[in-house]
């Protein structure tokens, strides 16, 4: 190369950690544990290469551009898995717009996850650069870690005194179906005494629709302090949920609803950067990551949609108090 020309930067960022990497934010990033709080803690405890190549705050770090691809992943693998509910939710958008009327709950989940997201949209845009250069440490990280497992606990707790919730709104159904009586169910959120011909997806929908504005509105701000590394954004946005009368199950659908236009939009907004600088030479480290990611997100939504059926936030807030505080310790004393 000639004198004078200055020569790329050299990514480090290797295949192995590609997909461990990977892995861990398709698991974490559903999973309540923090998937930006893992991404930077994993690196720093494993240490060596990882801790230099991995860097999340380093200048012109091939990480972020990686982590880019990772989170369009997740939100693909979450697509993919409720995509009979995005067809209803899209269509019930279309509708809504084109009639200029909010008349069957398609239509109005379809509003509530607008507006949602519109509150983390706007704070990820105005505070995400401030959040990871000022606080995507490891010291940070783990401390907000075993805050985001206070956090769980005690929704938990508040959680059993809070009052049977019952539909804010009474919507028209389809043909088809016979009921547009809710009732208060154990756990929070409103059943429909009869609703025939609709699949339980369906009706976790259908009662989702019910919610007002305001409460869609304040469970989907709580997203925002998943921009914290350390403070989980399904855990935040559930634990959110609970204290609004939702039971665990339709918390999880709430929340994963709204984390793929979230992360989706996140992705795509600075998916540029893979095309930069920063990017070269890792579009293939990329595309393993995001096929690790993509794989272990759908097999993740697979498993919480089953087991926050009958399962609490509990077991999920321990582990963070407990990872948290003994990567705080190890870091602090290395």
């Amino acid at each position: 190369m000639s004198a004078g020309v200055a020569s790329p930067a050299v990514s480090h960022l290797t295949y192995v950690e590609a997909i461990v990497v990977g892995a861990f934010q398709g698991v974490t990033e559903l999973f309540p544990v923090s998937s930006l709080g893992h991404s930077v803690l994993v690196p720093a405890l494993v240490g060596g290469s990882w801790a230099k190549d991995l860097d999340v705050t380093a200048a012109e770090s091939p990480y972020l551009p990686f982590i880019v691809g990772l989170h369009v992943a997740t939100a693909a693998a979450l697509m993919v898995f409720f995509w009979r509910d995005w067809v209803r939710i899209v269509r019930g958008l279309v509708s809504s717009a084109r009639h200029r009327r909010v008349r069957h709950p398609d239509e109005r989940l379809a509003w509530l996850l607008v507006l949602g997201t519109i509150p983390v949209g706007i704070a990820g845009l105005a505070l995400d650069h401030v959040f990871r250069s000022t606080l995507g440490r490891p010291m940070p990280a783990a401390a907000f870690l075993v805050v985001n497992g206070v956090i769980l606990l005690v929704g938990e707790r508040v959680r059993r005194t809070a009052p049977v919730r019952v539909a804010d709104t009474q919507l028209a159904v389809p043909s088809g179906t016979v009921s547009t009586t809710y009732v208060g169910r154990p756990g929070g959120s409103a059943e429909p005494v009869r609703d025939d011909g609709l699949s339980e997806d369906e009706r976790s929908d259908r009662r989702l629709a019910g919610l007002s504005y305001g409460r869609a509105m304040i469970i989907g701000s709580a997203q925002i302090l998943g921009l914290l590394p350390g403070i989980s954004r399904s855990g935040s946005t559930m634990v959110a949920g609970l204290l609004r009368g939702l039971d665990h199950e339709d918390c999880a659908r709430f929340a994963f609803l709204l984390a793929t236009p979230a992360i989706g939009a996140a992705g795509v907004l600075k998916l540029p950067d893979l095309f930069g600088p920063t990017g070269a030479g890792i579009q293939g480290q990329v595309l393993v990551g995001s096929l690790a990611s993509f794989v272990a997100a759908y097999l993740s939504v697979r498993f919480l949609t089953r087991y926050f059926q009958t399962r609490t936030l509990t077991p999920f807030a321990i582990y963070c108090m407990v990872a948290g505080a003994l990567a705080f310790v190890w870091l602090a004393v290395r």
